[in-house]
């Protein structure tokens, strides 16, 4: 079975064939363009739907459930009514040059509220800067580890925190203050060709310069594996945190015309 080094060492290297190496970042330059084209397309779910994870809401009810669900729901599928798969990024590899980067800035900045992180997938570029801010009257600790690694205290509300993401790749999130169920995942891009797929599962990369592009659909995966110990840092008890199972890909080819928006469909399963 592979181990969360493993996998966060085998998404970086995609990370780096898609925008080059972390040293050498420099070789994408943003251009003037003309006659751009743009990329649409969804991501969709085909199949039985796997069972949804949730964990009990066992620290800080209060603040955590204030509407007395028990149980949150780790947010690692979300299907819309049409099969459209939330939370998915789609990237193009092999990318140089082009536009500036303009990844919506919701995306970059992450709150911490009744225990939860919003927004679950983060988007920032490499060598810019990440907000943090926490709503809740808790303590929260965020710990990232992967492309960066920082544990990071949130004792007050609404004291916002910025750190700088060096490094292309996939940061996992998780909070050390026992809130075992928060899991939120940023993807550092080294260029700016990445989007998120909203709730109906669409995305569009905009700008684009004309050419044939390898374009891939990441998910950070909907399975459980297991649970692990570890350790609230302000009770100094044992908790259990989940452990999920690696991400997934899936690649496509596709044109892009000066001027013309090429569409691109991806389908999802859990085979």
């Amino acid at each position: 079975m592979m181990s969360t080094a493993a996998k966060i060492g085998l998404f970086a290297a995609l990370l780096l064939v898609a925008g080059g190496s972390a040293a050498g970042q420099t070789s994408y330059h943003v251009v003037s363009l003309s006659n751009s084209g743009t990329i649409t397309g969804t991501v969709k779910w085909s199949g039985p739907l796997p069972r949804s994870l949730a964990l009990p809401i066992n620290k800080d009810v209060q603040v955590c459930d204030p509407e007395s669900h028990k149980t949150r729901d780790l947010e690692r599928l979300i299907i819309g009514p049409q099969g459209g798969v939330a939370n998915t990024v789609v990237f193009l590899k092999n990318v140089y040059s082009g536009k500036p980067f303009n990844f919506p800035e919701s995306r970059r900045f992450l709150d911490q509220k009744s225990c939860r992180y919003e927004p679950h997938i983060l988007l920032v570029a490499q060598d810019a800067a990440l907000r943090m801010n926490s709503s809740d009257p808790v303590l929260h600790t965020i710990h990232m580890d992967g492309a960066a690694t920082y544990n990071l205290p949130f004792p007050f509300t609404n004291q916002a925190v910025s750190r700088t993401m060096q490094s292309p790749g996939l940061v996992n999130i998780k909070c050390n203050g026992g809130h075992v169920w928060m899991n939120a995942e940023i993807m550092v891009a080294p260029h700016p060709y990445y989007a998120v797929t909203d709730e109906s599962g669409k995305f569009e990369l905009a700008d684009v310069p004309p050419g044939q592009y390898e374009i891939v659909a990441w998910h950070e995966g909907w399975s459980l594996l297991r649970q692990q110990a570890a350790i609230d840092l302000l009770t100094q008890r044992t908790i259990q945190r989940p452990v999920f199972s690696e991400p997934r890909t899936w690649q496509n080819t596709v044109t892009v015309d000066k001027n013309e928006t090429a569409v691109v469909k991806f389908v999802l399963s859990d085979k």
